[in-house]
């Protein structure tokens, strides 16, 4: 398996609009046609030419590697300053098709608030879970209430919840004589419609964000078969209080088939989640995460069954802070680093986690809004890449029917990150092509392709949308940016063109 270090090639200042202006020249080519493997597959497929978007372009070579034009000589023998751009050209492209179309990425639109989210804060920001007491403590007792205030943070999930309890505890708090108050105000949201996209709000991917979002507001279900096969024990993560949960299910026989289907679920009432049916047995040990359904409650739900099951006392309630809260400092919990995010994000496809890190753009100063990080987008692309043309962001996770960007924009992004301080950062955080992630499945669609391993990339699916962009590394030991964006009913059979699109970049000797 092959792969690149991404190095800055220019100084940051200049390095996106050199390259902004650089992709607009090449754009203004006249395109040729796609290529005969790629046509083939787009037209088993159904979908026109008409309906992509396809550019394979070269990345800034490493420092010290670009070659410089011989510096003119004025007659008196004193040489000219040679323009800088002149020795920092990119050639052109290989692939440029309706390169600044503007197209629905889905997914692949993670690119630009992951770059971005890197690029402003840094591969080491944290967010920080905070802890305040109201009150005063005395022999292991807090006579007042105890405050959560979240950050923002986007993987704040069991574990690290169980580490911020112990913590707590180990300052000297076991009983609350009062209330346990969360506060997510740094975040400014409307309310969250988790049907609103595809009337499907128990799918984990629909869940909103959220300034104290506990383990992305989901319950993940486990079904275990006993040796002898009569029952089938079910356990449940993260604990949550005051739902009552069926501990096991009827086993049944035969294939194991849908399976879902068969344990007749209700999930309907909050307080209560029912199986009517059996968990086939031949299907040995299964997982099944769902939404909450009531997602407000989700939150003060968890941290009372964590609580308690750390061994605390609480004669109160849990329940969100009415208003943004302050009192004594208490403990501080840490996130993940920010690298560590966005390759959750970018090899995963994490949408809550995406828009997160979108929300978290601009709040810097004061509490963040979907609006204030899109402004802020929008500035930081204009000092980034200059004329190129700015996407239109809503949430930042491609989870969205209004997003759009162009082929050429999204290989802006790529070429100025391959030569960013961080860009192995960002590298990094792409699924490895046909190894792990979300572009795993492509070696099972083409075992032989000398795509597997050769490639990082980013894909995205929506119902009429499929999407990749990222790095290929090509057998002759240049590397390039790749981008293709397919918007059409059809765009779901046409996911093997895009295979092949990685291919032919990454098959690039003569």
């Amino acid at each position: 398996m092959r792969g690149v270090t991404l190095r800055p090639l220019f100084p940051r200042r200049c390095t996106g609009l050199l390259l902004a202006a650089l992709a607009l020249a090449g754009s203004a080519r006249a395109q040729a046609p796609l290529p005969p493997d790629i046509a083939q597959a787009l037209n088993k497929a159904g979908v026109p030419a008409s309906a992509v978007a396809m550019v394979v372009a070269p990345l800034p070579p490493p420092p010290g590697t670009v070659t410089r034009a011989p510096e003119p000589v004025n007659p008196g023998g004193e040489r000219n300053p040679a323009p800088a751009a002149a020795s920092m050209a990119l050639p052109p492209p290989r692939l440029s098709w309706q390169a600044d179309l503007p197209m629905n990425p889905a997914s692949v639109m993670k690119l630009v608030t992951t770059y971005a989210g890197l690029d402003k804060l840094g591969p080491g920001h944290f967010w920080r879970t905070r802890v305040y007491t109201q009150g005063y403590v005395s022999n292991g007792v807090l006579n007042g209430n105890l405050l959560i205030q979240g950050s923002g943070d986007p993987k704040l999930v069991v574990e690290r919840l169980q580490e911020l309890m112990r913590a707590i505890q180990d300052k000297g708090v076991r009983q609350i004589k009062g209330d346990i108050l969360l506060d997510n105000t740094i975040f400014r949201l409307p309310a969250h419609d988790a049907a609103a996209f595809d009337d499907d709000p128990l799918r984990p991917y629909n869940v909103g964000p959220d300034g104290l979002l506990l383990n992305f507001k989901a319950l993940v279900f486990k079904f275990i078969p006993d040796p002898a096969g009569r029952r089938v024990r079910v356990e449940t993560e993260p604990p949550i209080a005051g739902v009552a949960i069926p501990a096991e299910v009827p086993a049944a026989g035969g294939a194991c088939g849908n399976w879902r289907s068969r344990l007749a679920a209700d999930f309907s009432n909050p307080n209560q989640v029912v199986f009517a049916g059996r968990y086939p047995s031949s299907c040995g040990e299964q997982s099944w995460s769902i939404a909450y359904p009531d997602p407000a409650s989700y939150a003060p739900r968890v941290i009372e069954a964590l609580w308690r099951t750390a061994g605390g006392a609480l004669t109160g309630q849990v329940k969100w802070a009415d208003r943004p809260a302050t009192g004594q400092p208490l403990v501080t919990g840490f996130s993940l680093p920010l690298a560590d995010i966005i390759a959750d994000i970018n090899k995963f496809s994490n949408n809550v986690m995406a828009q997160q890190m979108f929300l978290t753009l601009s709040a810097g100063d004061g509490r963040a809004s979907l609006a204030e990080s899109q402004n802020t987008l929008r500035r930081w692309w204009r000092e980034r890449f200059g004329l190129r043309t700015t996407p239109i962001v809503e949430n930042g996770s491609g989870l969205s029917r209004n997003e759009r960007i162009t082929a050429a924009s999204l290989t802006a992004l790529l070429q100025q990150a391959a030569g960013h301080p961080n860009g192995a950062v960002f590298e990094h955080s792409l699924s490895i092509a046909g190894v792990d992630g979300t572009t795993r499945r492509m070696a099972a669609r083409a075992p032989g392709s000398a795509a597997i391993g050769n490639a990082r990339l980013k894909t995205g699916t929506l119902r009429d949308v499929t999407a990749i962009a990222g790095y290929a590394y090509g057998l002759s030991g240049h590397n390039y940016a790749v981008v293709g964006i397919i918007n059409h009913p059809n765009a779901g059979a046409a996911r093997p063109a895009l295979d092949r699109l990685v291919e032919w970049a990454v098959r690039d000797t003569p």
